[in-house]
């Protein structure tokens, strides 16, 4: 009982009002350095998907909004109206086509550039800028220039075409199906492969040069090397790429309107939206087009999460 009673004053039981203090004076500090960030992301993203709902079930009009009218007539006829238009679904598909063509050629093309810059050369840091020009230059520079080289009076392709490899006329490539759509595709590989490239040449300088001799020591040819090798271990990033890169095509819209205006095929669901806006005023069609896209992508990012998470959990 003497030792119970004499219990010293570096004890736990002495140090707990002070942990407690600790405890809460950290839990403070922390509250204050997300809440700046908190506060930005709920007024840039949260408030505008919140407001983009709002509109989405509502007979709204732009009287309504200039009359100051937040909350008008709810009804989910917009989302009817919505699902059941062949252009709404037309526009989905172009959207889809765009985006996994792009998001696959874009990546293939950066494989390709990365291989090839792996090994040291005289100039390879000179060559490595010039690949990332495409990627750097303002967008409505790169289109403008596409836009002249592919004009079909005086574009320099039509003129090496008609010349050199015999063409029968000029092509229109920005304002006829279905190259208009072949064209902006490839105007978005053209421009982002880069982007792949920075990300897949970084994975490369960490990987093991020992693998590599080991296996062409065992005989094994340039392209066995790459598939069972190589490859294996760019796995995760082509995978991370794959991700970002639907993301970044599934809601692009300046490209393909510099070029097309969505018109000749190209209307993907981004230049759908804003034409319902801008164009058809129909605000409600818009923000529920919106909302739809937004579910489909999220619904896409939900099941390459779930798919990744069970590879991760496998032994």
């Amino acid at each position: 009982m003497t030792a119970l009673q004499a219990r010293p004053t570096g004890t736990p039981a002495a140090e707990r009002p002070q942990q407690r203090a600790a405890r809460r004076r950290a839990h403070l500090e922390g509250i204050g350095l997300v809440l700046p960030a908190s506060i930005i992301i709920g007024v840039t993203i949260v408030v505008p998907i919140i407001w983009n709902l709002v509109l989405s079930v509502q007979d709204v009009s732009l009287t309504t909004l200039r009359r100051g009218e937040l909350f008008g007539t709810f009804t989910l006829q917009n989302y009817v109206d919505v699902l059941t238009s062949t252009g709404f679904w037309r526009s989905l598909w172009t959207t889809v086509v765009y985006s996994v063509c792009t998001t696959a050629g874009s990546i293939a093309l950066g494989l390709a550039a990365a291989l090839a810059l792996r090994s040291r050369f005289r100039g390879r840091g000179v060559v490595r800028a010039l690949l990332l020009l495409p990627y750097v230059a303002p967008v409505v520079a790169m289109t403008f220039v596409w836009q002249m080289m592919l004009n079909p009076q005086f574009g320099i392709v039509n003129i090496w075409g008609t010349d050199l490899l015999g063409w029968d006329q000029p092509i229109d490539f920005l304002g006829r199906a279905p190259y208009a759509l072949a064209t902006v595709i490839a105007f978005e590989i053209w421009r982002y492969f880069p982007f792949a490239l920075i990300f897949i040449a970084a994975r490369m300088t960490a990987l093991p040069k020992d693998i590599d001799e080991a296996a062409v020591l065992d005989g094994a040819t340039p392209t066995q090397t790459f598939r069972y090798v190589t490859l294996p271990q760019l796995m995760p990033v082509l995978a991370l790429l794959s991700v970002l890169r639907l993301i970044m095509t599934f809601n692009k819209f300046d490209d393909v309107y510099l070029l097309t205006g969505g018109a000749a095929g190209t209307e993907v669901a981004a230049v759908r939206v804003y034409n319902q806006l801008v164009g058809s005023f129909d605000i409600g069609g818009g923000a529920t087009t919106a909302m739809v896209l937004a579910i489909v992508l999220g619904a896409l990012l939900a099941a390459y999460f779930v798919l990744v998470g069970r590879k991760e959990t496998q032994p």
